[in-house]
């Protein structure tokens, strides 16, 4: 099991925002985190993430907790959220040197596992530049590239296709096979319904801080009684609200 979340509830204040939160992520798989804005989703992953003391359960990766090792607990998974955030004062060659110092990984290693990426996300010729110099996506990119080189065994990407090019989504998209298929796990929040409905193994849905269904699309429709709905129609049916794109 890569990703154990074990009765969670937390917040950032007294008040809990989730409640009882469940959520098991096995090896080689991608599992689409599903909710309207303010469901619990961005809650739910910073605690995974560390940044948020739980007020009740567990959060383990790798069977470990961040409590009984924080330094392992972090280098098992990467983490690429919705706003790019990057050092204008470093060149994109020096965030991968970067990432390679946090990961562990020889700075000779990174640079090649970050080639091919940087040429897939046509970054190759940027290496010596400065993210000021970056439109959005391009900074998405940069993120993605440093994630992805880390070659961890949980990756948890916040709404991954927003300020990507056409071109960017594919490569995203293959990486992230690619990636299942090496048997590393990927928790992928979303409201790209359609997308997800394609490449996720199964689905975790969250609606007023609350777990309300979990499973593969066949699964869910099977439990709803919607034989052949589509994943939107599946989640309308059970949260009895909408995507909000916002």
């Amino acid at each position: 099991m890569v990703l154990q979340i074990e009765h969670l509830t937390g917040g950032y204040s007294k008040t809990p925002v989730i409640h009882d939160v469940s959520l098991n992520i096995n090896k080689g798989e991608i599992v689409g985190l599903i909710g309207l804005n303010g469901a619990g989703k961005s809650t739910t992953i910073k605690h995974i993430l560390g940044l948020l003391r739980p007020h009740s359960g567990e959060i383990r990766v790798d069977g470990i907790t961040i409590g009984e090792n924080a330094e392992d607990y972090r280098r098992h998974l990467a983490y690429i959220p919705e706003t790019p955030v990057l050092y204008e004062e470093l060149t994109l060659k020096e965030h991968i040197q970067m990432t390679a110092m946090a990961y562990g990984i020889g700075e000779e290693t990174a640079l090649e596992r970050a080639g091919d990426l940087l040429k897939i996300f046509r970054l190759d010729t940027k290496i010596n530049m400065f993210p000021t110099h970056f439109s959005k996506g391009m900074k998405q990119k940069v993120m993605l590239v440093c994630a992805f080189l880390a070659r961890p065994d949980l990756y948890i990407i916040d709404e991954p296709f927003l300020g990507l090019d056409p071109l960017g989504i594919d490569s995203l998209i293959d990486l992230m096979v690619e990636e299942r298929n090496g048997g590393r796990s990927i928790l992928m929040s979303t409201h790209i319904l359609a997308t997800a409905e394609k490449y996720c193994d199964r689905f975790a849905i969250i609606d007023n801080g609350k777990m309300v269904a979990e499973g593969s699309l066949d699964a869910l429709r099977d439990e709803f009684n919607m034989h052949g709905a589509s994943l939107d129609e599946v989640y309308l049916k059970i949260t009895g609200g909408g995507i909000d794109n916002a």
